[in-house]
């Protein structure tokens, strides 16, 4: 069954804003986006990402390794989470993506998973 990345952008300076209270009520709308997920047998994997701050990235040119601080993109929005899924369309993917909590404040970027062929 194919199977689709469902990646979350948002505005990790915009979410350091929300109150406690706010923050609780959408990681709860997450856990019951998982659980319907799950329900429906479409949820392979799925989890938060640490903020951007943590991020790493590197680099080999030439043999040598770059290794700095974060992706500095000139972007707004990071991403911030993932769910792996299976779905028998990416049309049935959008679909999932369109009931996440983060399509609401940021948004969902739906890609399919690359099928590789079997070494031989």
């Amino acid at each position: 069954m194919p199977q689709y990345m469902l990646l979350i952008y948002d505005d990790e300076a915009q979410r350091a804003t929300v109150s406690e209270q706010d923050m609780a009520s959408l990681m709860q709308e997450y856990f019951a986006y998982t659980d319907s997920l799950t329900q429906r047998g479409a949820l392979k994997e799925g989890a938060p990402l640490d903020p951007i701050a943590t991020a790493r990235t590197v680099r080999v040119r030439d043999g040598q390794a770059l290794v700095v601080d974060g992706p500095f993109a000139e972007t707004k929005e990071q991403l911030g989470g993932f769910y792996m899924i299976e779905c028998d369309t990416i049309d049935q993917a959008i679909e999932a993506a369109k009931m996440c909590p983060g399509a609401r404040y940021g948004s969902v970027e739906v890609r399919p998973v690359m099928q590789v062929p079997a070494r031989v």
